[in-house]
């Protein structure tokens, strides 16, 4: 397949992620809103070029409660920085289908280097002829890096919420014509 664009189908694709809670659970959340710019040969990921931005005010973790806290300037301050982006900056092959995406992510202002693990899932036409092609994604970062640094300290010790982010993507792209 030769390098081409592919537009994000956003209802078969979720951008989630999980952080530990007192020490003892994860609780889990997800972006609804985001978009991206990719070209790419879904064969040969490591020629790509891959963008993404996400809308924070369209985190949920299922309590409105706590998305608004989120929301507020004890995290992701969404009034002055409504979107988290990611730009790739490298793309090594693993093998068997399985690739390392570098690239710079921003949040808050912050730009960090991270690297997340890509599966190319695999491509096919749908039902109306159009090319569609799937990826699976994961990686983790510290909030820490990116002045996400609001917590409480647990009265049996530790703390209520975890410095490790999980994030975990499922994307389904269309080729563009």
């Amino acid at each position: 397949m030769a390098k081409t664009v592919w537009a994000i189908d956003s209802t078969h694709s979720s951008i989630d992620f999980s952080v530990k809670h007192m020490m003892i659970a994860n609780v889990k959340g997800t972006f609804h809103t985001f978009e991206a710019k990719v070209e790419a040969d879904p064969a040969d990921l490591t020629t790509a070029s891959i963008e993404f931005n996400i809308d924070v005010n369209s985190i949920d973790t299922r309590n409105s409660d706590r998305d608004n806290h989120l929301r507020s300037a004890d995290f992701f301050e969404t009034e002055k920085y409504p979107q988290i982006q990611f730009k790739s900056t490298s793309i090594a092959s693993k093998g068997d289908d399985e690739y390392d995406v570098t690239g710079d992510v921003t949040i808050r202002g912050v730009t960090r280097s991270e690297t997340f693990s890509v599966t190319f899932e695999g491509a096919g036409k749908d039902p109306w002829g159009n090319e569609k092609a799937g990826f699976s994604g994961k990686g983790k970062i510290k909030r820490s890096d990116y002045g996400l640094t609001y917590n409480a300290v647990l009265e049996a010790g530790g703390v209520l919420i975890g410095d490790e982010i999980k994030i975990s993507l499922e994307i389904e792209g269309a080729k563009q014509a």
